[in-house]
């Protein structure tokens, strides 16, 4: 894993050179997880593009979207694949009102939920056309550590290097909320993550996965 410090991005990071399935490991420039990509100055869509992205695959629900800084080049296709499903509010009265929203403890209960919103983005990243993928959120933490998650996890990465991704996306200083709200569970972040990732079902699309993923 490598941070990727592009102008006007946020936490973006490659997902290349972890261990998998196998004895190979992920390749570097296949795949990007990030923070919202809309603040990438002209100078940062053209480290984007260098970097061998093709394809961005957005999480954001309607009301997060705004207008770009700057155009995103022409080589550069983007997906937009709201992950939430906000429309369910049976689901989201319950989960949204907590901190658990901003930590790892809401990625069974949503997979239980809406297993087809996630299938569909790990369709997406399988079947994209040729070029690196890079999938995001708005913090770069919740809804694209959730798919990291899924994506490592389907590809034969080990749970602890899942989770040693997951946790540069926490920053205890800036949100103690988080931290102290894991603490009264009696888990930490990381832990719960673990917890997450327990008894996991492999993904439908983890063959194609690997085969566009592990060098």
């Amino acid at each position: 894993m490598s941070a990727l410090d592009w102008e006007g991005g946020i936490h973006a990071r490659d997902l290349g050179g972890l261990p998998a399935a196998g004895g190979r490991e992920t390749r570097r420039g296949a795949l990007v997880r990030a923070g919202a990509v809309d603040r990438l100055t002209g100078r940062g869509w053209a480290a984007v593009e260098a970097h061998g992205v093709r394809t961005v695959i957005d999480l954001r629900n309607p009301d997060e979207i705004g207008t770009d800084a700057a155009p995103r080049p022409d080589a550069i296709t983007t997906v937009w694949l709201p992950l939430d499903g906000m429309q369910d509010r049976e689901f989201w009265d319950i989960w949204s009102r907590t901190e658990a929203f901003g930590t790892p403890l809401y990625y069974r209960p949503f997979l239980e939920r809406f297993p087809d919103r996630a299938d569909e983005v790990l369709a997406t990243i399988a079947h994209a056309p040729a070029g690196g993928v890079l999938f995001h959120c708005g913090r770069g933490r919740d809804r694209a550590g959730l798919v990291s998650m899924l994506v490592l996890s389907a590809v034969g990465v080990e749970p602890e290097a899942i989770a040693d991704d997951y946790v540069l996306s926490v920053d205890d200083e800036a949100e103690p909320e988080l931290a102290a709200f894991l603490a009264e569970q009696g888990t930490t972040a990381r832990a719960a993550l673990l917890e997450a990732l327990d008894g996991l079902e492999p993904s439908a699309h983890a063959e194609d996965l690997r085969e566009r993923l592990l060098s």
